[in-house]
């Protein structure tokens, strides 16, 4: 394996609580897709993810923690994203209204607006969302987040 460092690091959700629980559940196998808002790429200057593609997960430290890399990658509208998708997410939804509510709190939150510059940012059903799947390919360090 390349030095993980090198490579370009893939943050999940902002550090802290919500970050410690997804790294921890790539780290157990758990999580396989993440979902992005497309707009958030967009403010931040971000090329959509590409298959193939390996990155560094940090976990809150921003220490590189395991490398993934992506199977596939789908923009679609929020109204769209299905059950194997949110299923494969690993936070424990047990349906897509579940899922989708947590996710519009993370959304709608004051970090989230604030990082999009847009204080009364929204989403709706016609929200293009960043649909993408990964694989565990090394841990780099024993899960103790």
């Amino acid at each position: 394996m390349n030095d993980p460092s090198a490579l370009p690091p893939a943050e999940f959700g902002f550090p802290g609580a919500l970050r410690d629980k997804l790294v921890a559940a790539i780290l157990a196998g758990e999580k396989t897709s993440t979902t992005g808002l497309l707009v958030d790429y967009e403010v931040c200057g971000e090329s959509l993810p590409v298959v193939g593609a390996r990155r560094a997960v940090v976990d809150s430290d921003m220490r590189p923690v395991a490398v993934i890399e992506v199977t596939e990658v789908r923009t679609l509208p929020l109204r769209d994203v299905d059950w194997p998708h949110v299923r494969d997410e690993g936070e424990g939804d047990d349906s897509i209204a579940s899922w989708r509510a947590a996710h519009e709190r993370f959304w709608h939150s004051p970090e989230m607006r604030e990082a999009l510059g847009d204080p009364d940012f929204e989403v709706d059903d016609e929200t293009v969302v960043v649909a993408e799947r990964f694989r565990l390919v090394e841990r780099l360090q024993s899960p103790d987040v």
